[in-house]
C-alpha cells in the first residue's frame, strides 16, 4: 500500500495509556454498590404492585406503599456480585460470543483488505475518500458495534491522511466520527447498544430500526461535513492543522492496480450475508439472541474456512476476540450487581416513586429529552455501551411506564445520551488511548469536538421529540 513504514504502538504502551487516561469504571461502580448498600439503612424501602401483560413485567403506577426496611449486610453486598453475574449472564455470554466471532472474522484479514481497497481506490482523489471512509466505518459502527477495532484503524488512516495532505486530527476523526459518532451511538443493529438496550427493557430485538436509519443518515451527513469543514480550514491556513507524533512531510504512494484478493472478497461476502440474515431472522422469524450469536458464530467459522485459518488460528482469534469484550461484559455483570443491591434493599422502586413524582406534570415529551441529558453525564460515569444500558435500562424501562414515554423512547433515549457523550468524556480509554497513539492532545481534541457533539445533542432532542408524539414503539 505504501512505502512508509506504519508506525508502531507496544502493547504494553497502549495499556499504561489506557490505564492512566481513564477513569477506572469498576472502582467508581464499587463504590457505588457501597454507596447504595449504606443508602438501604437510610432511605425508606417500598414496593409497587407488578402484573404480567404479553409476557412483560408491568407496573401498576396506582399501588406503592412503603415496606419495613430490608437493609442489606456486608456479607450480602459481596454476594451480590455472584448474583448480579448471574443475572447478566445471557447478555454477558452474548457480548463474548459476538467478540469471539468478531475476532475471527478480523483475523482473515478481509476487513482491513477492504479498508486499504477503499483507500487505494480513492487516494488520488483527496477529498472523495472522506465521506467514503466514513460510511465503511459508520456501517462497521452501527451494524456490529465495532469500536476497539478503531486503535488499528487509525494507525493505518492517520498516516494516509498526512500523505494526502491534511493531517493526523483528519484521520483519527475519519474513524472516530465515523465508527463512534455516527456508527455506534445510532446503533442500527449495534449488539452491543441497542441490543443489550432492548433486551434489558424487554423489547423485540432491533424493533423500532426505522427512526435509528434516519438518525445515522444525519449523524453521517454531520460526520462528513464536519471533516471536510476542517479539512477546507486548515487547506486555508495550514497552522491550523494538527499532526501529533506524525511528520507532515511524509508522502505515500498508491497503487492503481491493487485489489481484493478473491478469498478477502469471498470471506466480505459472507460477511455482508450474516447482517442480511440477521436483519431478516429478527424482522421475520423472531430471533432473538441466541440466534443472532449462531449466525455470527457459523458466519465466522465460514470466512476463517475461506481465509484458510487453521483450527488453532480459529480458536486464538476467537480467544482474543472474547478477551477484548471481557471489560464491558464484566460491567454488565456489576451493573446488575447494583439492581441486586437495590433490589434487596427494596430501594428501586422508591427512587422510582421519587423521580416519578419529581416529572410529574412534566410532558413526556420534556421527560424522554432529560432521560437523554441523564444518560450524557451517566456515560461519564460508566463508559461502556453494553454496562451503561445495562445499568440504567433497568430503572429507564419501568420509568417510562410511569411517565407516559415508551420503552422504545427510553431505551432510544439511552442509547444516544450515551453515544453522544462518547466523542468527549475524558474517562472513556478508548478515546484517550486513540489520541495518545496519535500524540494529539485531549484538549486540543475536546475543542474540536465540542461543536460537532453540540449538533449531535440537538439532533437528538429532536428526534426523541419526534420519537415522542408518534409513540415510538412497539410499547
Amino acid at each position: 500500500m505504501s512505502t512508509a513504514k506504519p508506525i508502531k504502538i507496544e502493547e504494553g504502551t497502549e495499556k499504561r495509556k489506557k490505564k492512566k487516561g481513564g477513569l477506572n469504571a469498576y472502582v467508581l461502580m464499587f463504590l457505588i454498590i457501597v454507596v447504595l448498600t449504606l443508602l438501604t439503612y437510610v432511605i425508606p424501602a417500598g414496593q409497587y404492585a407488578r402484573y404480567e401483560e404479553n409476557g412483560r413485567t408491568i407496573i401498576d403506577p396506582t399501588k406503592f406503599e412503603y415496606i419495613t426496611n430490608t437493609p442489606v449486610g456486608l456479607l450480602d453486598m459481596f454476594n451480590a456480585f455472584h448474583q448480579g453475574m448471574v443475572k447478566g449472564a445471557p447478555i454477558i455470554l452474548f457480548v463474548l460470543l459476538i467478540g469471539g466471532a468478531l475476532g475471527i472474522m478480523q483475523a482473515t484479514g478481509s476487513i482491513d483488505a477492504l479498508i486499504r481497497f477503499t483507500a487505494q481506490k480513492f487516494g488520488k482523489r483527496k477529498k472523495l475518500i472522506i465521506p467514503v471512509m466514513v460510511l465503511l466505518f459508520s456501517l462497521l459502527g452501527t451494524l456490529i458495534g465495532a469500536a476497539e477495532d478503531s486503535l488499528v484503524y487509525i494507525t493505518i488512516v492517520a498516516p494516509m491522511t498526512i500523505a494526502l495532505g491534511f493531517d493526523a486530527l483528519t484521520g483519527v476523526a475519519i474513524v472516530f466520527l465515523g465508527m463512534i459518532g455516527a456508527g455506534f451511538t445510532a446503533g442500527i443493529t449495534n449488539p452491543f447498544t441497542i441490543g443489550v438496550a432492548q433486551t434489558v427493557a424487554e423489547l423485540p430485538m432491533y424493533s423500532g430500526m426505522g427512526l435509528r436509519i434516519a438518525i445515522y443518515v444525519i449523524f453521517y451527513i454531520l460526520s462528513v461535513a464536519f471533516i471536510l469543514r476542517h479539512v477546507n480550514k486548515i487547506e486555508k491556513n495550514p497552522e491550523l492543522a494538527e499532526y501529533g507524533k506524525f511528520n507532515p512531510n511524509e508522502r505515500i504512494t498508491f497503487d492503481d492496480n491493487f485489489k481484493l484478493s478473491k478469498r478477502h472478497a469471498l470471506s466480505l461476502l459472507v460477511f455482508l450475508g450474516c447482517f442480511i440474515a440477521l436483519i431478516y431472522g429478527v424482522i421475520s422469524l423472531g430471533w432473538y439472541i441466541s440466534e443472532i450469536v449462531g449466525i455470527f458464530l457459523l458466519g465466522a467459522i465460514i470466512m476463517g474456512l475461506i481465509g484458510r485459518l487453521s483450527g488453532n488460528e480459529m480458536t486464538d482469534a476467537f480467544l482474543k476476540g472474547c478477551s477484548e469484550m471481557i471489560s464491558g461484559a464484566m460491567i454488565i455483570g456489576i451493573a446488575n450487581t447494583i439492581l441486586v443491591v437495590l433490589t434487596s434493599g427494596n430501594l428501586l422502586d422508591t427512587i422510582l416513586h421519587i423521580t416519578s413524582n419529581l416529572l410529574n406534570g412534566l410532558s413526556p415529551s420534556v421527560t424522554a429529552v432529560g432521560m437523554a441529558v441523564v444518560n450524557f453525564f451517566i456515560h461519564f460515569l460508566v463508559p461502556s455501551g453494553s454496562g451503561h444500558a445495562s445499568l440504567v435500562l433497568p430503572i429507564m424501562a419501568p420509568l417510562a411506564d410511569l411517565v407516559g414515554v415508551t420503552r422504545q423512547t427510553a431505551a432510544f433515549a439511552t442509547v444516544m445520551g450515551g453515544g453522544v457523550s462518547s466523542l468527549i468524556i475524558p474517562t472513556g480509554g478508548l478515546l484517550l488511548a486513540a489520541l495518545g497513539m496519535m500524540g494529539i492532545p485531549y484538549s486540543k481534541w475536546a475543542k474540536w469536538v465540542f461543536p460537532y457533539v453540540a449538533i449531535q445533542i440537538v439532533i437528538v432532542v429532536i428526534f426523541l421529540i419526534i420519537a415522542q408524539a408518534i409513540n415510538y414503539g412497539p410499547f
